[in-house]
Protein backbone atom coordinates (compact mmCIF):
# COMPACT_ATOMS: atom_id res chain seq x y z
CA UNK A 1 0.00 0.00 0.00
CA UNK A 2 1.31 3.42 -0.97
CA UNK A 3 0.71 6.33 1.38
CA UNK A 4 0.51 9.71 -0.31
CA UNK A 5 0.74 12.97 1.59
CA UNK A 6 -0.07 16.11 -0.37
CA UNK A 7 2.27 18.38 1.59
CA UNK A 8 0.36 17.34 4.76
CA UNK A 9 2.84 15.44 6.94
CA UNK A 10 0.31 14.74 9.72
CA UNK A 11 -1.89 12.53 7.54
CA UNK A 12 -1.61 8.76 7.79
CA UNK A 13 0.68 8.91 10.85
CA UNK A 14 -1.12 5.96 12.41
CA UNK A 15 -0.74 3.79 9.32
CA UNK A 16 2.95 4.67 9.01
CA UNK A 17 3.34 3.75 12.68
CA UNK A 18 1.92 0.28 12.05
CA UNK A 19 4.27 -0.20 9.11
CA UNK A 20 7.22 0.83 11.28
CA UNK A 21 6.18 -1.61 14.02
CA UNK A 22 6.04 -4.37 11.42
CA UNK A 23 9.50 -3.41 10.18
CA UNK A 24 10.90 -3.54 13.72
CA UNK A 25 9.37 -6.94 14.44
CA UNK A 26 10.45 -8.37 11.08
CA UNK A 27 13.52 -6.36 10.03
CA UNK A 28 14.89 -8.81 7.46
CA UNK A 29 12.81 -11.22 5.45
CA UNK A 30 15.11 -13.62 3.67
CA UNK A 31 14.64 -13.72 -0.08
CA UNK A 32 15.34 -16.69 -2.31
CA UNK A 33 16.35 -14.39 -5.20
CA UNK A 34 20.13 -14.58 -5.42
CA UNK A 35 22.16 -11.80 -6.96
CA UNK A 36 24.05 -12.84 -10.08
CA UNK A 37 27.61 -11.57 -9.60
CA UNK A 38 29.92 -10.51 -12.43
CA UNK A 39 32.67 -12.94 -13.39
CA UNK A 40 35.17 -11.09 -11.19
CA UNK A 41 32.90 -11.43 -8.13
CA UNK A 42 32.54 -7.67 -7.62
CA UNK A 43 29.36 -6.76 -5.70
CA UNK A 44 26.75 -5.02 -7.84
CA UNK A 45 26.18 -1.37 -6.86
CA UNK A 46 22.61 -0.28 -6.08
CA UNK A 47 21.56 3.26 -5.18
CA UNK A 48 19.16 3.50 -2.24
CA UNK A 49 17.71 6.98 -1.77
CA UNK A 50 15.75 7.89 1.35
CA UNK A 51 13.57 10.99 1.49
CA UNK A 52 13.36 11.88 5.17
CA UNK A 53 13.15 14.72 7.69
CA UNK A 54 14.22 15.32 11.28
CA UNK A 55 10.76 16.83 11.81
CA UNK A 56 8.98 13.57 10.97
CA UNK A 57 8.37 11.14 13.84
CA UNK A 58 8.03 8.21 11.42
CA UNK A 59 11.44 8.83 9.87
CA UNK A 60 14.04 7.75 12.50
CA UNK A 61 13.40 4.00 11.96
CA UNK A 62 13.90 4.53 8.22
CA UNK A 63 17.09 6.51 8.86
CA UNK A 64 18.31 3.62 11.03
CA UNK A 65 17.47 1.10 8.31
CA UNK A 66 19.42 3.05 5.69
CA UNK A 67 22.32 3.30 8.13
CA UNK A 68 22.35 -0.49 8.60
CA UNK A 69 22.11 -1.12 4.88
CA UNK A 70 25.05 1.15 4.10
CA UNK A 71 27.30 0.29 7.05
CA UNK A 72 26.63 -3.45 7.40
CA UNK A 73 25.99 -4.21 3.70
CA UNK A 74 23.71 -7.14 4.61
CA UNK A 75 22.47 -7.89 1.09
CA UNK A 76 24.82 -10.55 -0.28
CA UNK A 77 26.39 -9.68 -3.61
CA UNK A 78 25.33 -6.03 -3.44
CA UNK A 79 27.11 -2.81 -2.60
CA UNK A 80 24.40 -0.48 -1.27
CA UNK A 81 25.19 3.17 -2.06
CA UNK A 82 23.07 5.28 0.30
CA UNK A 83 21.75 8.77 -0.41
CA UNK A 84 19.90 10.25 2.58
CA UNK A 85 18.00 13.29 1.27
CA UNK A 86 16.31 15.60 3.76
CA UNK A 87 13.24 17.37 2.40
CA UNK A 88 12.24 20.86 3.55
CA UNK A 89 8.43 20.69 3.63
CA UNK A 90 8.44 19.62 7.31
CA UNK A 91 10.41 22.66 8.41
CA UNK A 92 7.39 24.82 9.26
CA UNK A 93 6.10 22.31 11.83
CA UNK A 94 8.38 23.18 14.73
CA UNK A 95 11.85 22.02 13.72
CA UNK A 96 13.97 23.25 10.82
CA UNK A 97 16.02 20.29 9.66
CA UNK A 98 19.63 21.54 9.31
CA UNK A 99 20.30 19.07 6.46
CA UNK A 100 17.17 19.87 4.47
CA UNK A 101 17.03 21.43 1.03
CA UNK A 102 14.32 22.26 -1.47
CA UNK A 103 16.55 20.50 -4.01
CA UNK A 104 15.61 17.18 -2.40
CA UNK A 105 11.93 18.09 -2.12
CA UNK A 106 11.93 18.89 -5.83
CA UNK A 107 13.72 15.62 -6.63
CA UNK A 108 11.06 13.71 -4.71
CA UNK A 109 8.37 15.61 -6.64
CA UNK A 110 10.06 14.59 -9.89
CA UNK A 111 9.99 10.97 -8.81
CA UNK A 112 6.29 11.24 -7.90
CA UNK A 113 5.60 12.54 -11.39
CA UNK A 114 7.53 9.70 -13.05
CA UNK A 115 5.74 7.11 -10.86
CA UNK A 116 2.34 8.66 -11.65
CA UNK A 117 1.72 9.37 -7.95
CA UNK A 118 -0.49 12.22 -6.75
CA UNK A 119 1.67 13.24 -3.79
CA UNK A 120 4.77 12.63 -1.70
CA UNK A 121 5.42 11.22 1.75
CA UNK A 122 8.16 10.54 4.27
CA UNK A 123 9.90 8.26 4.83
CA UNK A 124 10.10 7.16 1.20
CA UNK A 125 12.82 4.86 -0.13
CA UNK A 126 13.60 4.74 -3.85
CA UNK A 127 15.88 2.04 -5.22
CA UNK A 128 17.87 2.73 -8.40
CA UNK A 129 15.39 5.43 -9.34
CA UNK A 130 12.71 2.94 -10.37
CA UNK A 131 11.28 1.12 -7.31
CA UNK A 132 9.65 2.88 -4.35
CA UNK A 133 8.54 1.72 -0.90
CA UNK A 134 7.90 2.94 2.62
CA UNK A 135 11.39 3.66 3.92
CA UNK A 136 11.21 1.68 7.16
CA UNK A 137 10.21 -1.69 5.64
CA UNK A 138 13.38 -3.75 5.95
CA UNK A 139 12.24 -6.98 4.32
CA UNK A 140 10.76 -5.22 1.32
CA UNK A 141 13.86 -3.07 1.02
CA UNK A 142 16.09 -6.15 0.89
CA UNK A 143 13.95 -7.83 -1.78
CA UNK A 144 13.81 -4.66 -3.86
CA UNK A 145 17.58 -4.14 -3.65
CA UNK A 146 18.16 -7.72 -4.82
CA UNK A 147 15.75 -7.19 -7.70
CA UNK A 148 17.52 -4.01 -8.77
CA UNK A 149 20.96 -5.64 -8.49
CA UNK A 150 20.09 -8.21 -11.13
CA UNK A 151 19.27 -5.61 -13.77
CA UNK A 152 22.01 -4.64 -16.27
CA UNK A 153 24.03 -1.49 -15.55
CA UNK A 154 26.75 0.65 -17.00
CA UNK A 155 30.12 0.41 -15.29
CA UNK A 156 31.01 3.71 -13.61
CA UNK A 157 34.53 4.10 -12.24
CA UNK A 158 35.25 6.94 -9.80
CA UNK A 159 38.61 7.87 -8.30
CA UNK A 160 39.60 10.86 -6.20
CA UNK A 161 42.24 13.17 -7.63
CA UNK A 162 44.54 14.59 -4.89
CA UNK A 163 45.71 18.18 -4.62
CA UNK A 164 42.52 19.97 -5.64
CA UNK A 165 42.93 22.86 -3.22
CA UNK A 166 40.86 24.36 -0.41
CA UNK A 167 37.10 24.16 -0.91
CA UNK A 168 37.44 21.98 -3.98
CA UNK A 169 37.71 18.34 -4.96
CA UNK A 170 38.17 16.58 -8.27
CA UNK A 171 37.28 13.05 -9.26
CA UNK A 172 38.08 11.16 -12.42
CA UNK A 173 35.02 9.46 -13.89
CA UNK A 174 35.01 6.67 -16.44
CA UNK A 175 31.81 5.22 -17.90
CA UNK A 176 31.71 2.05 -20.01
CA UNK A 177 28.89 -0.03 -21.40
CA UNK A 178 30.04 -3.66 -21.56
CA UNK A 179 26.48 -5.00 -21.52
CA UNK A 180 25.36 -2.82 -24.42
CA UNK A 181 22.62 -1.01 -22.51
CA UNK A 182 20.38 1.08 -24.80
CA UNK A 183 18.59 3.73 -22.68
CA UNK A 184 15.03 4.60 -23.66
CA UNK A 185 15.86 8.31 -23.54
CA UNK A 186 18.69 10.80 -23.02
CA UNK A 187 21.04 9.98 -20.14
CA UNK A 188 22.42 12.39 -17.56
CA UNK A 189 25.53 12.24 -15.38
CA UNK A 190 24.92 13.32 -11.77
CA UNK A 191 27.29 13.98 -8.86
CA UNK A 192 26.36 13.76 -5.18
CA UNK A 193 28.52 14.33 -2.11
CA UNK A 194 27.51 12.51 1.06
CA UNK A 195 28.72 12.91 4.64
CA UNK A 196 28.55 10.25 7.35
CA UNK A 197 28.76 10.45 11.16
CA UNK A 198 26.21 13.26 11.37
CA UNK A 199 23.65 13.62 14.14
CA UNK A 200 21.31 16.20 15.64
CA UNK A 201 19.92 16.89 19.11
CA UNK A 202 16.39 17.83 18.11
CA UNK A 203 14.93 20.60 20.28
CA UNK A 204 11.39 20.91 18.89
CA UNK A 205 8.79 19.28 16.65
CA UNK A 206 7.70 15.65 16.58
CA UNK A 207 11.17 14.34 17.53
CA UNK A 208 11.83 16.86 20.28
CA UNK A 209 14.32 15.56 22.83
CA UNK A 210 15.69 12.88 20.52
CA UNK A 211 19.26 12.48 19.27
CA UNK A 212 19.00 11.44 15.63
CA UNK A 213 21.91 9.65 13.96
CA UNK A 214 22.11 9.59 10.20
CA UNK A 215 23.51 7.50 7.37
CA UNK A 216 25.07 9.07 4.27
CA UNK A 217 23.50 12.54 4.26
CA UNK A 218 23.53 14.19 0.84
CA UNK A 219 25.34 17.50 1.15
CA UNK A 220 25.19 18.46 -2.52
CA UNK A 221 23.58 17.10 -5.65
CA UNK A 222 23.89 18.39 -9.19
CA UNK A 223 23.61 17.33 -12.80
CA UNK A 224 27.04 17.39 -14.44
CA UNK A 225 26.06 16.98 -18.07
CA UNK A 226 24.02 15.06 -20.62
CA UNK A 227 25.88 12.06 -22.00
CA UNK A 228 26.03 11.56 -25.76
CA UNK A 229 28.09 8.37 -25.67
CA UNK A 230 27.80 5.65 -23.03
CA UNK A 231 30.65 3.54 -24.31
CA UNK A 232 33.75 5.56 -23.49
CA UNK A 233 33.13 8.62 -21.32
CA UNK A 234 36.16 9.74 -19.31
CA UNK A 235 36.40 13.17 -17.68
CA UNK A 236 37.49 15.01 -14.54
CA UNK A 237 34.56 16.34 -12.52
CA UNK A 238 35.17 19.30 -10.20
CA UNK A 239 33.24 19.55 -6.93
CA UNK A 240 32.77 22.28 -4.35
CA UNK A 241 33.40 21.39 -0.69
CA UNK A 242 31.92 23.42 2.16
CA UNK A 243 34.49 24.12 4.89
CA UNK A 244 31.99 22.92 7.52
CA UNK A 245 31.94 19.39 6.10
CA UNK A 246 34.42 16.86 7.47
CA UNK A 247 36.38 15.78 4.43
CA UNK A 248 37.40 12.46 5.97
CA UNK A 249 33.67 11.54 6.10
CA UNK A 250 32.85 12.56 2.53
CA UNK A 251 32.06 10.24 -0.36
CA UNK A 252 31.34 11.28 -3.93
CA UNK A 253 28.68 9.30 -5.78
CA UNK A 254 28.52 9.52 -9.56
CA UNK A 255 25.49 8.04 -11.28
CA UNK A 256 23.94 7.94 -14.73
CA UNK A 257 20.16 8.27 -14.98
CA UNK A 258 17.61 8.44 -17.74
CA UNK A 259 16.47 12.05 -18.07
CA UNK A 260 12.70 11.69 -17.73
CA UNK A 261 12.14 8.37 -15.97
CA UNK A 262 15.04 9.03 -13.52
CA UNK A 263 15.95 5.34 -13.70
CA UNK A 264 19.56 4.92 -12.54
CA UNK A 265 21.47 2.81 -15.06
CA UNK A 266 24.98 3.07 -13.64
CA UNK A 267 26.73 4.20 -10.46
CA UNK A 268 30.12 4.38 -8.81
CA UNK A 269 31.50 5.98 -5.66
CA UNK A 270 34.78 6.91 -4.00
CA UNK A 271 35.92 8.46 -0.74
CA UNK A 272 37.36 11.95 -1.12
CA UNK A 273 40.99 12.20 -0.12
CA UNK A 274 41.63 14.59 2.81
Amino acid sequence: MLIHVLRSPFLYAGIIGLLILSAILHPWQRSSAAVSLPSDGTPRPVVVELFTSEGCSSCPPADALLKRLSEQQPVEGVHVIALEEHVDYWNHLGWADPFSSNTFSQRQDDYAHSFGADGVYTPQMIVDGQFELVGSRGGEARDTIQKAANLPKLEVGVSSVPGSGEGKATVEVHVSNPQGIAPREASELWAAITETNLQSDVKAGENSGETLKHAAVVRSLRKVETLRDLSGYQQHVDLSIDSRWKKEDLVVVIFVAEKNSHKIIGVGSAALRP
